[in-house]
């Protein structure tokens, strides 16, 4: 008798153990780039964060660092995440990607997912969102409304991401305004807000009468706002507060809905490293309110091409297009391959100066 009490003890207390465990919620790692209150990449980020916390309550347990330096400060960060015991780790920045796939290596048990790199393994998942799409729309609205045809880029670095950015606003620029010009300046960071502005300052004293940024802050904003007369496009998130103008419209980053899905997918045990690249259709991207300070038809040639983008009848990169040497690149009606564009270090014909190395 005694002993079949002190099994059933046993058997009770096993299965108050594994009900325990089995509540255990997921716990997911978040690195920012940037402060969580920058106002557009990193803000964006953690609304996703957010988000899958709503999704899962108790079920789910999210940790981020922010102002995580690209290098190997961001391996020593990822490294500590997966140390105390994250099953899930989002890396969002591109200079994070050696750091992830390092660390992956010493922790299989952990999932990763890195945004906008290029080096997956079993255990790294890599992402990211067709943001040239979204350029594509902004650029139709800048060729069609810039006065000085001077259209101002801050650009962050000179990795493929941000130079498809800059060909795909140039391309449709050029196509509603052929007389239009860019200006460039790169401020080598993601986010600082004093460059971020002393780079607006510059383009606009140089004749930009539209400036689009591929930076994390608001101060090109702040910057065009002061000037006066000089549009502008809310980068990663709305940027609302400067609507109706200088802000004009925005790229949304809306990461969501993914971070969600991966996370559902490591309570299920059915994560497979994967790679995606989704845009306007998939509603990765999203295009923020037009205000009314674009006028009426120039509003709806931009819905036109957003829409065109996003139900796939239309792509961003369509010859006849030429790189900036003039050698040939895209044929009357061809689409450029993702290979390529993944991997972009060219500017297309009629954009001026060199891409810095």
């Amino acid at each position: 008798m005694k002993l079949t009490n002190l099994m059933t003890s046993a058997a009770v207390a096993l299965g108050l153990a594994t009900a325990a465990l089995a509540e255990d919620p997921t716990k997911v790692g978040f690195v920012y780039v940037g402060p969580v209150g920058d106002g557009g990449w990193t803000y964006e980020h953690d609304q996703a964060r957010k988000a899958v916390v709503e999704e899962f309550g108790d079920k789910v347990e999210t940790v981020y660092v922010e102002s995580v330096a690209e290098g190997p400060d961001a391996e020593r960060v990822i490294t500590q995440m997966a140390l105390q015991g994250a099953d899930l780790i989002f890396t969002t920045s591109f200079g994070y990607m050696d750091p992830t796939i390092n660390v992956a290596a010493k922790f299989p048990d952990v999932k990763f997912e890195h945004a906008t790199g290029y080096k997956n393994a079993d255990n790294v998942s890599t992402y990211s969102a067709r943001f040239y799409e979204g350029r594509a729309v902004q650029g139709t609205i800048a060729g069609h409304m810039t006065k000085s045809n001077v259209v101002g880029y801050i650009g962050s670095y000179p990795i493929p991401e941000v130079i498809r950015g800059i060909n795909s606003a140039y391309i449709h620029a050029k196509k509603v305004n052929p007389d239009v010009e860019f200006k460039i300046v790169w401020a080598f960071t993601w986010f600082d807000p004093a460059k971020e502005a002393d780079a607006a300052k510059v383009l606009i004293e140089q004749g930009a009468d539209v400036i689009l940024q591929h930076t994390d802050s608001t101060a090109p904003q702040a910057a065009a706002q002061a000037a006066g007369n000089v549009i502008t496009f809310g980068q990663a998130s709305d940027m609302a507060e400067y609507a109706p103008s200088p802000r004009v419209s925005s790229i949304i980053d809306n990461w969501a809905p993914y971070y969600i899905a991966r996370t559902q997918a490591v309570m299920d045990g059915t994560w497979e490293s994967k790679s995606t690249w989704d845009g306007i259709g998939a509603g990765m991207v999203g295009i923020g309110e037009i205000t009314d300070a674009v006028p009426a038809d120039v509003k709806e040639a931009a819905l036109a091409i957003k829409a065109s983008l996003a139900d796939g009848s239309y792509h961003a990169f369509t010859g006849p297009l030429n790189k900036q040497d003039g050698s040939a690149w895209l044929a009357e009606g061809e689409t450029a391959d993702d290979g390529t564009l993944a991997g972009m270090n060219f500017y297309v014909e009629g954009i001026e100066g060199d891409i810095p190395q």
